[in-house]
């Protein structure tokens, strides 16, 4: 069992609906010390690919994208949700379900930020049924950059999304997968992972 999985069963919430709350570490409240652990293995296993820059998306994959860029040092941007008097000139975009929220949102990237001399990177907190990602890996292709890998801290395994995306033949790594879960008795079953 690694950091992050005993961190999820030490502090984790499962609710009904197949909810995992992990706010109070995660992405809510954000324990810094966990994102470095996090980065440092991110960069253990994606040690063998050119990275320029890591990709995200607003709003709880900043802080995590951010520590563990330190490790790669590049920069990190973030795919924005709601267009803002800050934001002109030409722009990727991609329409996003969240699962967490119910809702979908087009979310953009400034076109000089990403370009097709980038090897991207993306970092989220949460993988469920893939539509985030689906929508990052959109703005990275737009761009007609490379996408070297994705680094997912927690990824629902009895979902669709982890499935959807490696069977697209993306390259994604997830520090902790859960199998199952259970609300009445809060247990929470991990992949086996190497």
């Amino acid at each position: 069992m690694n950091f992050l999985e005993k961190r999820i069963l030490k502090d984790g919430v499962v609710k009904e609906g197949n909810v995992l709350k992990v706010d109070s570490f995660l992405n809510h409240q954000m324990d810094v010390a966990l994102f470095r652990q996090m980065g440092e293995e991110w960069k253990r296993r994606f040690a063998d690919v050119p990275v320029t820059k890591i990709l995200t998306i607003e709003a709880s994959g900043i802080g995590i994208a951010c520590i563990a860029s330190e490790y790669f040092d590049v920069p990190v941007v973030f795919a924005k949700k709601s267009k803002s008097i800050n934001i002109e000139g030409d722009m990727y975009t991609a329409e996003v379900e969240s699962f967490t929220h119910r809702c979908i949102n087009q979310v953009m990237v400034s076109k000089k930020f990403l370009s097709k001399e980038d090897h991207i990177l993306i970092i989220d907190d949460f993988l469920a049924n893939g539509c985030a990602l689906q929508g990052l890996i959109s703005i990275v292709s737009q761009a007609h950059a490379t996408l070297e890998g994705i680094g997912i801290a927690v990824e629902k395994g009895f979902q669709v999304g982890g499935r959807t995306i490696r069977n697209l033949g993306y390259r994604l790594e997830s520090l902790a997968i859960v199998e199952g879960m259970d609300a009445e008795t809060g247990q929470i079953i991990f992949r086996e992972q190497e």
